[in-house]
């Protein structure tokens, strides 16, 4: 039998990507969260990036870049 290989889950509010056993966000805190999301960014310097500029991104860490 294979093995069910475990899908992230996203946050619709904060885009953040969490581990698939997380049952809310780890930064907002809210519940809402998705396994429908596209496009992948790591931010490591969130201070510099203008990337986490534009999505008003603080904090360091995996992102997706659209959320349904």
């Amino acid at each position: 039998m294979a093995a069910r290989k475990k899908v992230d889950h996203v946050c619709r509010k904060c885009h953040r990507v969490l581990d698939a056993d997380k049952e809310a966000c780890i930064i907002c805190g809210d519940s809402s969260l998705s396994t429908d999301w596209q496009g992948y960014l790591i931010i490591i310097d969130p201070k510099r990036s203008e990337i986490a500029e534009k999505m008003n991104i603080d904090l360091p860490g995996r992102y997706a870049l659209k959320v349904r």
